[in-house]
């Protein structure tokens, strides 16, 4: 019950429903802040209890300085949790672990439970190993099924066991598509209470749903769990970054050419740590679609949120994808009735301030290696021709020529490409050429555009064009069909444009992320062995969200994000050479050239299916029963009990040793003493390159463990499929194939210095960890900027602290990855403002002391700690930013404090 100290209960009629509402112009000041800033302040007030949340915290909120620095702490009570199975699997793992543990210190297992709606969608196993064929979907799911059997015996364990914990099984949509399609509610009601919808996700991409108006974004499974286990989330309250909208898009330019656009603005502008909130004319002229395309890509902004207010658009996509009447008439009243509802002429107050016209947007790619390198597409291919430079050898660069390339970073010259045409012989016979540059993978993927309409039939439109001119795709081009729901591929059943993409190879894979999460499957032996052999820089074209190094596939170097008609484009044109807006395509039946603008659809053609093809029907019909599941997820035989029966010979989900030897007293934290570096890392190391993900090779720690459990090679699945078992999560952490280790130099991946060894020879990370760990030598990390961007990965900070990693020491972080390093037990640390392990001469030799941690029992926060690193000294900032933060780093954890807390309620 909430303390009510401003009077703000109150009720709202809807219909025949009566509904207890809180009020928000109860609080003075409240009408004058941004949409996302009147959700929180709802949630302090209906969950305001005296003592984690006060009316104090709420007159701060109501009193809101725009302009100041982040300083005020408040206590967020999400409504509900969403996870996707890599990020979920680990989070019910510990959920059963945890109650094993409540067990042994006497509490009640059952207490364990989730207290708030969880919901789980399982996209992130599929992979894209069969393609271009009419069965590659059905033969993919097999092969699901096959390779996860045992994860998905544990997630029907779950969804029996817990109160509150629904899973949505395989083959059925992207977690993020599904949520915005049929599991956001955009007003909550539960007990009697109407509420704005809110949520956090384990997965980054979890923004998609603020496209809806609801306040969402991705944490770490850690975190996750607590609020899972009904413990709010301690942020402080945000600076808000308004960006207003003008104007419209123009014909021939898409919903990614905008959110490419809006990325590279808000990098620009820096966005780490704050609300975006769209606002202006231009946001009614913005579909639904498009703004949760644009709410998706929140992280590739580095924003917390991205979300626009309710409005006439909302509520025609509730109705669309089969919302009832009482659901979306509530979701009217509620938000006029709070003042969320969206004035287009309204300027709130903001932070900062951010305009685009949509009419100056233009069709645009981004690459080759991050989402805010936009490229003009006018000019990809002579950009193309200076990128690839960083991705061939010494000798393809003199066989191109260097003079012929200038020495700032302007487009060079295209005839100075580097080349190195290799011939391939295909298992069918066929024989073909490829070089630097060309797309040896372009998948139609990810949440991000598979969930809006406009581009995926632009994607259809384009695909029936190019084959009624006969066009093909190249034959070096694995095309993939992945989308977000079964709803995409009902309405190109309608539509009649199935065929088409049939045609191109674009074929159904699955329901699920596969080629943007690195699921791509392998490419044909032949054209790999070509690629390796060669040392060829091949590039993929995805309509995903991410395109860091070595993330989509281990062949291909340079990654382009682009629309799906581009995507369908990049698969006829084969190579990265090929200007696609100047040079013909191919030819058509009659030998004439056939260019871009001949096979892309008008606006009103695309408009003519997307109305004619989409009905509310295929939504009601596609979610009428979807957590049940088809006949082999029902068929999955699964233990029951409160507790789970581990497996003793399970590879695939082991109980974890979080809480061995816990007691219910915490110990006192202890300054770091005789530590040295595990690795030394530049600039934008992401969780990608961190945590475990993609294919496990068997000559690595995690291979040669899986070996040595029986597992056979062809069966060792992704490190996502395995993120149940820690030993091999363990194993996989700093093991990116694109890691650079600076204390280790001339490698790539996993490797370091061990030097509990004479000479510190060059070792695999996981083996120096044990030898550090066994001779009781404490470990850190040191890194440059943005580090932890990316990602919601838990396994990141999980594989760092088992490691034995007691601190990292960066220039700055991202905001995900660095609560989860304290929710696991490890310190943040920030070099001086300005000063970097370069500057100060840190070699990743030296012997670490860093003192002055133990200040921390005294129940402040330090500012700053003593580090002592052979003859350098500095002072490190302390980046626990909140009391709650200090609290769960004093418990040695997040589910240690969380555990804690339950046992003496």
């Amino acid at each position: 019950m909430s303390a009510n100290s401003f009077d703000a209960r109150s009720t709202l009629q809807v219909g025949d429903e009566s509904y207890e509402i809180f009020r928000l112009d109860k609080v003075e000041g409240s009408a004058r802040l941004p949409y996302s800033l009147k959700v929180l302040l709802e949630n302090l007030l209906r969950t305001e209890d005296g003592a984690n949340i006060t009316a104090d915290h709420i007159r701060a909120l109501g009193g809101w300085d725009s302009q100041a620095q982040p300083s005020q702490e408040i206590q967020f009570t999400p409504a509900r949790v969403i996870m996707q199975d890599f990020t979920g699997v680990p989070c019910v793992v510990d959920l059963a672990t945890m109650r094993e543990a409540v067990k042994e210190l006497g509490g009640d297992p059952a207490k364990i439970n989730p207290l708030a709606p969880a919901e789980l969608v399982i996209d992130h196993s599929v992979i894209a190993d069969k393609f271009g064929t009419a069965n590659a979907f059905q033969q993919n799911v097999e092969l699901e099924y096959g390779r996860n059997k045992e994860r998905y015996q544990f997630l029907r364990w779950g969804q029996t066991a817990f109160d509150e914990f629904k899973v949505v099984p395989p083959g059925t949509g992207i977690v993020h598509q599904v949520n915005i399609e049929h599991l956001a509610r955009t007003v909550m009601t539960r007990n009697g209470q109407a509420y704005p919808d809110t949520l956090v996700g384990t997965d980054s991409h979890t923004t998609m749903v603020n496209g809806l108006g609801v306040l969402g974004w991705g944490v770490g499974g850690i975190e996750a769990e607590a609020a899972m286990l009904g413990q709010p989330v301690s942020m402080l309250i945000p600076r808000v970054v308004g960006f207003k909208l003008t104007g419209e898009l123009k014909p021939g330019t898409t919903a990614t050419d905008l959110v490419l656009t809006i990325t590279e603005m808000l990098r620009k502008h820096g966005a780490v740590g704050k609300f975006v909130e769209f606002y202006g004319e231009g946001v009614a002229a913005t579909s639904l679609a498009n703004r949760a395309t644009i709410g998706n890509m929140s992280p590739e902004f580095g924003s917390t949120a991205a979300i626009f207010p309710i409005d006439d658009e909302t509520l025609n996509y509730l109705k669309l994808t089969g919302r009832s009447e009482q659901q979306v008439a509530l979701v009217e009243a509620y938000a006029k009735e709070q003042g969320l509802w969206l004035d287009p002429a309204a300027e709130p107050d903001f932070s900062e301030k951010l305009e685009l016209d949509l009419s100056t947007v233009v069709p645009s790619i981004a690459g080759p290696k991050r989402p805010q390198d936009r490229i003009v597409l006018a000019e990809a291919a002579q950009q193309f021709t200076h990128d690839v430079r960083n991705y061939v050898s010494e000798a393809d660069l003199d066989e191109a020529g260097k003079e012929s390339f200038p020495a700032s970073d302007a487009p060079a010259v295209s005839n100075g490409t580097p080349s190195k045409p290799t011939q391939v012989v295909a298992a069918d016979g066929s024989v073909f050429e490829i070089d630097h540059g060309a797309v040896t993978v372009a998948a139609i993927t990810s949440c991000t555009n598979t969930s809006n309409p406009y581009v995926m039939v632009a994607a259809a439109l384009v695909a029936k064009k190019a084959v009624e001119k006969g066009l093909s795709r190249k034959p070096w081009v694995k095309t993939t069909l992945a989308p977000g729901s079964k709803v995409v591929t009902d309405y190109f059943d309608k539509a009649n444009l199935t065929p088409y993409l049939d045609k191109l190879g674009f074929n159904l894979v699955g329901y699920g992320c596969t080629t943007c999460i690195g699921n791509s499957g392998p490419l044909d032996e032949e054209i790999s062995k070509a690629i390796n052999e060669n040392d060829l820089a091949v590039t993929s074209v995805l309509s995903g969200n991410r395109n860091f190094e070595g993330r989509i596939n281990p062949d291909v170097k340079m990654n382009y994000l682009a629309s799906p008609p581009l995507v369908v484009a990049y698969a006829i044109a084969g190579s990265m050479k090929v200007d696609i807006t100047t040079e013909a395509l191919g030819t058509d039946q009659d030998g004439n050239p056939v260019y871009l603008k001949d096979i892309w659809p008008s606006e009103a053609e695309v408009n003519d299916v997307v109305a004619n093809a989409i009905g509310e029907d295929m939504f009601s019909k596609s979610y009428e029963d979807v957590f049940a599941g088809d006949a082999q997820w029902q068929a999955l035989p699964i233990p029951t009990g409160d507790t789970f029966e581990w497996d003793p010979q399970s590879t695939y989900v082991r109980k974890p040793p979080y809480f061995e030897g816990m007691t219910m007293e915490t110990s006192p934290v202890s300054d770091v003493q005789g530590a040295r570096v595990l690795a030394k890392l530049g600039d934008s190391v992401t969780t990608d390159h961190i945590s475990p993900a993609g294919a496990i090779k068997a000559d690595t720690p995690a291979g040669q463990y899986l070996t040595e459990h029986g597992v056979e090679r062809r069966d060792f699945n992704s490190y996502g499929s395995r993120r149940g078992n820690h030993e091999v999560m363990i194993r996989g952490t700093f093991a990116n194939i694109r890691l650079r280790n600076q204390i280790a130099p001339g490698t790539e991946g996993g490797f370091t210095r061990d030097f509990t060894q004479e000479g510190g020879p060059v070792s695999f990370i996981y083996d120096a960890s044990q030898n550090y760990q066994a001779a009781g030598i404490p470990l850190v990390i040191l890194a440059g900027k943005e580090y932890g961007s990316g990602s919601s990965r838990d396994w990141a900070a999980k594989g760092t602290a088992l490691l034995g990693v007691k601190a990292v020491i960066a220039e700055s972080y991202e905001r995900i990855h660095r609560s989860n390093l304290i929710g696991m037990g490890v310190l943040p640390l920030q070099f001086p403002e300005g000063a970097s392990a370069q500057s100060l001469g840190l070699t990743g030799e030296e012997t670490f002391d860093i003192t002055g941690v133990t200040a921390l029992n005294d129940g402040g926060i330090p500012e700053t700690v003593k580090v002592k690193a052979g003859d350098v000294e500095f002072d490190a900032k302390v980046r626990i930013d909140t009391p709650g933060e200090a609290d769960y780093y004093r418990n040695g954890g997040i589910m240690q404090y969380v555990l804690r807390s339950l046992i003496r309620k």
